[in-house]
């Protein structure tokens, strides 16, 4: 029987991309694999079939041989029947595309390995997280064994490469016409084997501490900002350390409520200054601002006061504050008191002196006229 056309077992035209003949092939490799299909016997030929295409068609030199002699230019390149497409590594393209599902490929060397990210809940005051702060935190960490040096090797001897996988880390298992990688079991794809532990960390090549770490915040962090201290998270055995990332959480604050770089407040001010103006004082982030207050301030009037709000940690100009007044009404007045000031409001004209009052009970008469 005739070879297919590569082109047209892949489903892809002759002017593909590398990534459209990848994605034709993976769709085809996970529909015709045969541990998907055990009962198919049709399957593991249009697998093999699939993988073969895109193995000339993804090797750009192969491809220009094949676009111009067709499968007689690939015999004895690793494509086309009778070519020795059965020592083909198919493994090797599963490494590409899938990673480790099918056992891609590897490097000669085993991947260094890498030590557990640590996260750190940092609970901050609202100024704190503002205006930046440094903090002195512990935690709980695995740190490189001091007496073998992190090898988890008994100080004097040193761990011996593995037999079995030749230091590599992975064994190559035969399944039929293609061959895959896997992790060594004898040394857990680590490529090297202890023989002589270490009596401090059991061969862990780490022990368990409590280290303080000093922490730069900067201003302008908010919830679910985090701070991330490069190599100061869990050492592992043979490898780098991770990353501490230091999550930040704004306690609630009794005054400010905080939108974005916008700081909102509400103060009180007494019925006179509402009346005949004059001045109040209230909190800033540094230190007390004075707000000057209008005559006939009438209660929810907000004032801005700019530049005394946030910043952003990715942009030091900061918001504003807006200060809503609420006009606060005296108690606990003498009856000499309430008796001047009942002389005083009866000289008040309502029409004149209670514009909001007159134009509310307008609309409230209309409304009932309806």
């Amino acid at each position: 029987m005739a070879q297919r056309d590569y082109y047209e077992v892949l489903g892809v035209s002759q002017t593909a991309s590398g990534p459209e003949l990848k994605k034709a092939f993976k769709k085809l490799a996970m529909k015709y694999h045969p541990d998907r299909n055990p009962d198919d016997p049709q399957a593991d030929t249009k697998f093999k079939e699939a993988a073969e295409a895109y193995e000339v068609l993804s090797d750009p030199g192969k491809k220009s041989t094949y676009d111009q002699y067709g499968h007689a230019g690939v015999q004895g390149m690793g494509g086309g029947a009778g070519s020795g497409f059965q020592d083909f590594d198919v493994g090797d393209i599963f490494g590409d595309i899938f990673g480790d599902v099918f056992g891609g490929r590897r490097s000669s060397s085993r991947r260094s390995a890498r030590g557990q990210d640590l996260q750190y809940n940092l609970d901050l005051s609202l100024k704190e997280a503002i205006l930046g702060v440094k903090k002195t935190i512990k935690i709980p960490i695995h740190k490189s064994c001091g007496d073998c040096s992190g090898s988890g090797a008994k100080p004097g001897s040193s761990p011996v490469k593995c037999s079995q996988c030749n230091g590599q880390g992975q064994v190559r298992m035969q399944q039929g016409f293609f061959s895959v990688q896997q992790p060594c079991n004898a040394c857990r794809g680590e490529g090297q084997i202890i023989k002589d532990h270490c009596g401090a960390c059991r061969g862990a090549g780490v022990t368990e501490e409590t280290k303080s770490l000093s922490v730069s915040i900067p201003a302008g962090v908010d919830n679910g900002d985090k701070v991330r201290l490069t190599g100061e998270g869990s050492a592992t055995r043979g490898g780098s350390p991770g990353d501490l990332y230091v999550a930040i959480q704004v306690k609630a604050n009794n005054i400010f409520e905080r939108d974005g770089r916008d700081l909102y407040f509400e103060a009180p001010i007494p019925f006179e200054i509402a009346i005949l103006g004059g001045t109040i004082y209230v909190p800033g982030l540094e230190s007390k601002i004075a707000l000057k207050i209008p005559t006939y301030t009438q209660t929810g009037k907000i004032f801005r006061i700019k530049g005394k709000g946030a910043a952003s940690v990715r942009d030091s100009r900061r918001g504003d504050l807006m200060c809503r007044v609420i006009v606060e009404t005296p108690v606990n007045l003498s009856n000499a008191q309430l008796k001047i000031f009942k002389e005083f409001t009866d000289s008040l004209q309502s029409n004149k002196h209670y514009p909001m009052k007159e134009s509310f009970k307008k609309s409230s008469d209309s409304f009932h006229q309806e």
